[in-house]
C-alpha cells in the first residue's frame, strides 16, 4: 500500500515530480520517461523511469537523488537495489523513481506496461 504524506506537507506531488526529474538531469541520467498514474494505481501519483550509463553511475544518480530530495524535501525515500546498480527502486510516496542499466531496462520493459495504459510522456 502507497505511504501517506503528511496534510501539512508544504509540497504536493508536482513540486516532488519537478525536483526528481530535474535531479535526475543534473546526474546526466539518459532517456528519461515520466509516466502520470493518477487514477491508474494507487502506489503513487507518478513514475518516473530513466538509465545510467553502467551500475556505477545507476547507485551515484540513486544515491544523489536520495540526498538531496532529504535536503530539499526532508524526505526520507525508501529504496532497494543500490548495492547491485543494475536497477534501483526510489519509493518517495508521491513518485515512484526507476534507475537502470540500459540493458536491463530493455530486459524488463516496465514502462512498456504503462505507456500501452497511456498517461506517459519522454522528457
Amino acid at each position: 500500500m502507497r505511504a501517506e504524506r503528511s496534510a501539512t506537507s508544504e509540497f504536493s506531488p508536482e513540486d516532488l515530480l519537478g525536483a526528481v526529474v530535474g535531479l535526475v538531469d543534473d546526474e546526466k541520467a539518459e532517456d528519461v520517461v515520466q509516466i502520470d498514474l493518477r487514477g491508474r494505481s494507487n502506489m503513487a501519483d507518478y513514475m518516473v523511469i530513466c538509465s545510467g550509463r553502467s551500475s556505477r553511475h545507476v547507485a551515484a544518480i540513486s544515491q544523489k537523488l536520495i540526498d538531496r530530495l532529504k535536503e530539499r524535501f526532508k524526505l526520507s525515500a525508501r529504496s532497494e537495489g543500490k548495492d547491485v546498480g543494475d536497477w534501483v527502486l526510489i519509493d518517495t510516496g508521491d513518485v515512484v523513481v526507476h534507475v537502470f542499466r540500459p540493458e536491463v531496462r530493455e530486459f524488463y520493459q516496465l514502462e512498456k506496461m504503462w505507456l500501452d495504459a497511456g498517461g506517459a510522456a519522454t522528457i
